[in-house]
């Protein structure tokens, strides 16, 4: 009888946070921020005690998840009507690179290292920290970079073209070495042409862990054998 009160407390829990989450919206999920980190441990530690610790009451836990989850959904609301109370809150970007330099002291203010700093980078596709114009240290952790200018990707309105409204989203078309045929019938894509496209390649379906189609209308494929002996990591 014990462990089916319990599995029936724990499937509870589970849906109570869900239902939160639900409530809470989106950007809890996208770009954390401190009061909606501090919430969601809160919430979680009271869920796994109402799951594991049958001395909680039910109706005790109910009020004490209400109370956090209206004081976040309260402050999210406030943050948006009052921007200074939300930068008192949350703190402010920190500029970590200005103009190609790197600025140590807000490095040490964020309890950020050079080895932190570059691993941002690589994330960003940057390897080489010269590329770097700014780079801003964002509340939520994340770090935004901004190239050089003799860096940057050219854009369309640089060349001066219009191609009106010929860029679509990527199709992805295999996964896995799977056809999704969802994705092709709803894109008007036959599956005799991403067959021959393959066999043009000397490839079958299998063969194959990822394919879409890009923006550009090109066939971009990703083998299960990628062929590299000796992988390279970073030290």
């Amino acid at each position: 009888m014990d462990h089916i009160i319990i599995l029936i407390r724990s499937i509870s829990a589970f849906f109570i946070l869900i239902i939160i989450a639900r409530v809470l919206g989106k950007q809890t999920l996208s770009n954390m921020n401190f009061h909606e980190f501090v919430t969601a441990v809160i919430l979680g530690a009271m869920a796994a005690n109402f799951a594991f610790n049958e001395k909680i009451e039910v109706v005790h836990l109910l009020i004490a998840l209400s109370v956090f989850t209206i004081t976040s959904y309260v402050l999210s609301k406030l943050f948006l009507k009052f921007r200074k109370f939300k930068m008192w809150t949350e703190g402010t970007p920190t500029v970590l690179i200005e103009g190609g330099l790197i600025l140590e002291d807000n490095l040490k203010k964020n309890n950020l290292t050079l080895d932190s700093l570059n691993q941002q980078l690589r994330q960003k596709d940057i390897f080489n920290i010269e590329e770097v114009e700014y780079a801003l240290f964002e509340i939520n952790g994340e770090v935004s970079v901004q190239k050089k200018k003799e860096l940057q990707a050219v854009t369309l309105k640089d060349l001066k073209l219009n191609v009106g409204n010929t860029i679509q989203f990527p199709i992805e078309l295999i996964i896995d070495g799977k056809l999704l045929h969802g994705n092709l019938n709803s894109n008007k894509i036959s599956e005799s042409w991403i067959i021959s496209q393959l066999k043009a390649r000397g490839k079958k379906v299998e063969d194959v862990f990822y394919a879409v189609k890009g923006s550009n209308g090109q066939l971009y494929l990703d083998d299960y054998n990628d062929n590299i002996r000796h992988p390279i990591d970073v030290e």
